[in-house]
């Protein structure tokens, strides 16, 4: 069913997004990132050139009309509850807006921090109770996509659920690494199977499975009375995922919600798109997939901005053009205050401030805010850290088991490059 919602009604003071809060988890320290997160939360880790992971679903519910919001943090949350405060400090409580930052802070005893995503909110309750709301949204904070929340909040009140799942459609093969829906011909969820050998299809399309992306919508109402519920449960691993998501389907109370339904496109991408950026290998990925031509998610779209903390900077800025000296980017997202001084930029992404220097080359290579990138070096298929300063001639993608001393190779052949990898490694060559 398409649940597309007609201009009179994303325009009305009526929506259900004005009676709803999004509860945002932002928690986790994304350890498959590997030393990306070892200074920082994967949902602050930076993508797209001047955004941030975490700017998705929190932009996401600010073009759907919610204006009430909750961030649950705790892994060195520091550069997170910054970026929020920096970039989403906007909110007028007198309007009855807000954006409330939750770190895990013993509220329910002295020795417990957030034991799950349902605990998470569990110590929170009485923050929720006071936000007045009908309706609770529970996102995750580390997952890139344009979607309307408005659209699945008509979903479940037309339903009458317990709760939506928001569900990515997939192909059957491809589903094993997923929490997997069966639904009947009405989209109630009979079955959840965590990351199964044989997933099941959808009634209308065997080949298809549907994939949980990790966002629900409850009745706060309802919620409250499950979470009160679980924390008394000794037995529980308090996870929405492994406790109350099942229960609810037990219950015959669940509700799938096709993404496809409620995806945002400008008119120029193909396909619904959402990705899980919590591999170094899909993190690379999707960044480059922001410098194709027409790129899968269109970054563009003045109609649903992706909201961030707007550092003043000067315009990128290309120098020389004499000989091999010459300041060229193709195919790529040049970030302000970045400048190519006599050095080619092919196929990749580069962060504010960041300075290539003459005769480097740079190729499929997502360089993060602040890199200092010094001559004749040569960087392909590669993650640049923050502020890290590459030596010259420095080459790296060229030669995998070099590259593999010093810094860590991917299984999809991307390398991760760190400061602390490039002290290692200069302190070991001239000692």
């Amino acid at each position: 069913m398409n649940l597309s919602v007609p201009t009179s009604v994303r325009d009305s003071k009526h929506r259900l997004s004005s009676q709803a809060m999004a509860f945002v988890l932002a928690g986790g320290r994304g350890s498959r990132l590997e030393e990306l997160t070892d200074r920082r939360a994967k949902p602050a880790v930076q993508f797209g050139g001047n955004a941030r992971i975490i700017d998705f679903p929190l932009s996401n519910a600010y073009n759907s009309g919610i204006r009430k919001m909750a961030v649950a943090t705790q892994y060195k949350a520091h550069s997170l509850i910054r970026h929020l405060q920096r970039g989403w400090s906007f909110f007028r409580a007198e309007r009855g807006e807000f954006l409330d930052i939750l770190p895990a802070s013993q509220r329910v005893s002295e020795n417990q921090w957030y034991l799950g995503t349902a605990d998470a909110i569990y110590q929170n309750i009485d923050i929720v109770d006071d936000y007045n709301v009908s309706y609770v949204i529970v996102l995750a904070g580390d997952h890139v996509y344009k979607m309307d929340y408005e659209i699945m909040l008509q979903d479940h009140v037309e339903k009458g659920a317990g709760v939506t799942v928001g569900c990515l459609t997939v192909p059957r093969e491809e589903a094993s690494g997923f929490g997997v829906m069966a639904v009947d011909n009405n989209s109630r969820i009979v079955d959840f199977l965590e990351k199964p050998a044989d997933p099941p299809g959808t009634p209308e399309n065997p080949d298809q499975s549907l994939a949980s992306m990790g966002i629900y919508i409850f009745d706060w109402a309802f919620l409250r009375e499950i979470l009160l519920e679980d924390a008394a449960d000794i037995s529980s691993s308090h996870d929405f995922g492994h406790d109350i998501i099942p229960k609810i389907v037990a219950d015959g109370r669940a509700y799938a919600h096709r993404f496809a339904d409620s995806c945002i496109t400008s008119g120029l991408e193909v396909e619904a798109y959402w990705r899980d950026v919590g591999t170094l290998d899909s993190f690379w990925q999707a960044n480059l997939d922001l410098t194709s031509p027409i790129p899968p998610l269109d970054l563009y779209d003045r109609t649903w901005p992706i909201w961030t903390y707007g550092e003043i900077t000067p315009p990128a800025k290309f120098v020389h053009n004499k000989g091999e000296r010459r300041g060229v980017a193709t195919d790529s997202l040049i970030s302000g205050g970045c400048v190519i001084s006599g050095a080619t930029v092919e196929n990749s992404l580069l962060f504010t401030g960041t300075r290539v220097h003459s005769y480097a080359q740079v190729e499929q290579t997502v360089i993060l805010p602040q890199v200092n990138i010094a001559r004749s070096a040569e960087l392909t298929r590669c993650i640049i850290d923050s502020r890290v300063r590459i030596p010259e001639n420095l080459v790296v993608g060229q030669d995998p088991e070099e590259d593999a001393r010093w810094f860590r190779v991917t299984s999809g052949g991307v390398t991760l490059i760190t400061q602390r990898m490039l002290d290692h490694r200069a302190s070991v060559l001239e000692g």
